[in-house]
């Protein structure tokens, strides 16, 4: 995958790849402190840090896989470049309660 990217973006994914594995180690590295310790505080400290670096990762191929960066490549099929995507409308759906509102009750 990296191979077909421009040298920055390349750069730039290897460098929010090294952040994410020095984020992961310092929230491993608080969270042994903290059991050394006993200290709870620590360990929540390790896993806000933990989820930071997971929200980090998410981002990045959230931003380096998004449709526009891959339509920009030429890596989509020409179905979805062109608008005409498959899918479900949500139109097409009927719902149990988009019927006629009986208010009377029948006997």
């Amino acid at each position: 995958m990296l191979t077909s990217l421009p040298s920055t973006t390349t750069a730039l994914a290897v460098a929010m790849v090294l952040v994410v594995v020095a984020l992961v180690g310092w929230a491993l590295r608080l969270m042994e402190v903290a059991n050394q310790r006993k200290e709870f505080s620590l360990m929540l400290a390790g896993c806000m840090v933990c989820s930071a670096a997971v929200g980090l990762a998410t981002v990045m191929v959230l931003t380096l896989t998004s449709p526009d960066r891959l339509e920009a490549r030429g890596l989509l099929p020409d179905a979805y470049a062109t608008g005409s995507e498959a899918g479900i409308s949500l139109d097409a759906i009927s719902l149990p309660w988009d019927g006629p509102l009986n208010l009377h009750a029948t006997r």
